[in-house]
C-alpha cells in the first residue's frame, strides 16, 4: 500500500493508541511524537524547543525571542526574520512532506492533514469521543479527579484547536475538514481500529 493516514484527535479520546493499533494492523510506519525528534534532526532545531512548540502556538514576541536564544542554528536564510513558532513549524511541515514521500504511514496531529492535502495518497481522519468517555480515559490514565480531568481536556483542545486553526486553512474538528470523523467511544478501540482499517483498504481498492 501507498496511503499516508492522517488523524487529527481530541484529547483523550484514544487518537494516539488508535492511531498505532491501526499502523501494526496495516504494517506501516506511525509517527507522533517520533516526528518531534527526527524534525529536530533535520531541522537542526534542539529537540526540546520542538517539544516545547509541539500543537502550541504562540504570538508573544518575548517568547519568541527569549526561545530562540536555543535553537542551535537557523535552518535557512530566508527564515530569519520570521517567529520563531513559525520556523518550528515549517521544520516540522518540511519533516511531514518527507515521511510521506517514503510511503505509506499514519501521522498524528501536527497539521498532517493540512501540509498533504494536496497529495493523492493522502485520506485524512479525525477521532473524536463524548465528554464523558473522555474524562473516564483521563481519569484512569493520569490517575486525576473528575474536575482536574475535565479541565485538561478544555485545555489540551483548545490548544490544539488554536495551533490548527493558526496554521491551517481549515477548521480543527469540523467534518468538512477531514474525510472520515469517527467517534472512539460508539465502537472502542479495537473496533475504530478494524472500521478504519476497512476504510483505508476500500480508499486503495477504488483507486486501482
Amino acid at each position: 500500500m501507498n496511503t499516508i493516514i492522517t488523524i487529527g484527535r481530541e484529547f483523550g479520546s484514544a487518537g494516539h493508541e488508535i492511531g498505532e493499533k491501526l499502523a501494526k494492523t496495516l504494517q506501516i510506519p506511525f509517527y507522533d511524537k517520533e516526528l518531534l525528534s527526527r524534525a529536530a534532526k533535520e531541522s537542526g532545531f534542539c529537540e526540546e524547543m520542538i517539544i516545547s512548540h509541539d500543537e502550541k502556538p504562540t504570538n508573544s514576541f518575548l517568547y519568541n525571542l527569549v526561545m530562540d536564544t536555543y535553537s542551535m542554528r537557523l535552518p535557512a536564510q530566508g527564515m530569519v526574520d520570521m517567529p520563531l513558532n513559525q520556523k518550528v513549524f515549517l521544520a516540522q511541515f518540511d519533516t511531514i512532506k518527507k515521511i510521506a514521500e517514503e510511503g505509506a504511514c499514519v501521522i498524528v496531529g501536527r497539521c498532517a492533514d493540512y501540509a498533504l492535502e494536496d497529495n493523492p495518497n493522502h485520506v485524512s481522519i479525525f477521532i473524536e469521543a463524548d465528554m464523558d468517555a473522555k474524562i473516564r480515559r483521563i481519569m484512569e490514565k493520569y490517575r486525576l479527579n473528575e474536575g482536574k480531568a475535565r479541565e485538561m481536556i478544555i485545555k489540551k483542545d483548545k490548544e490544539r484547536r488554536s495551533y490548527y486553526n493558526f496554521y491551517a486553512s481549515k477548521k480543527w474538528g469540523r467534518s468538512d475538514t477531514y474525510d472520515l470523523c469517527i467517534r472512539s467511544n460508539l465502537l472502542g478501540i479495537d473496533g475504530t481500529v478494524k472500521l478504519l482499517t476497512q476504510f483505508v483498504n476500500d480508499f486503495e481498492e477504488s483507486r486501482r
